[in-house]
């Protein structure tokens, strides 16, 4: 089997749809709030199962969920949380969507705080995966380590999301602050 998310690509084919994830948007930098929220929720949603099973759904989920707008999503009732817990496209559990719910509400209060929730990751930036998951598990809901790890990974602040002869790779370094490329 393969050993790196690169070689898992390669072994499934190029009409996965691992592959335009793999190419386009794994392990580039997020510089949108809503963008970065909604990859954390994605990455929440895939314990449990595999990643093909998110990907296929991904539109769904930024259908559902007012494509991860932040506002939005904080101010959720219980009416429109019952309305999640019936749609198909999404994964049903009531767990993992007040955790979106509330990890939207905890991204408000660092905004306010840090101006953005980018800022908020930025001012952290460098940490090792253990600091990150005891900060995330400290600020966030559903937030283990594997967790943590995926989404600090592929959203450029962990390294490891490419190997170093992915031609990916490049490009992702390309797009990282200088700070960032350590």
């Amino acid at each position: 089997m393969s050993t790196t998310y690169c070689d898992f690509v390669q072994y499934k084919g190029k009409e996965t749809v691992h592959k335009d994830y793999h190419d386009l948007e794994y392990g580039f930098p997020i510089h949108d709030d809503n963008l970065l929220f909604a990859r954390l929720v994605l990455e929440i949603n895939q314990a449990g199962l595999s990643w093909e099973t998110i990907l296929k759904k991904k539109d769904n989920f930024f259908k559902a969920f007012n494509d991860f707008n932040i506002d939005k999503v904080a101010r959720y009732s219980d009416k429109k949380k019952g309305m999640l817990m019936q749609d198909a496209g999404i994964i049903r559990n009531r767990l993992k969507i007040e955790a979106t719910i509330h990890n939207a509400k905890c991204i408000k209060l660092l905004q306010n705080e840090f101006g953005s929730f980018k800022n908020w990751l930025d001012k952290h930036h460098p940490k090792s995966k253990e600091e990150w998951v005891k900060l995330f598990k400290l600020t966030f809901r559903f937030t283990g380590g594997e967790i943590v790890n995926e989404f600090l990974m592929s959203t450029g602040y962990l390294p490891g999301a490419h190997a170093t002869s992915c031609p990916v790779y490049k490009k992702v370094l390309k797009q990282k602050p200088k700070w960032a490329a350590k």
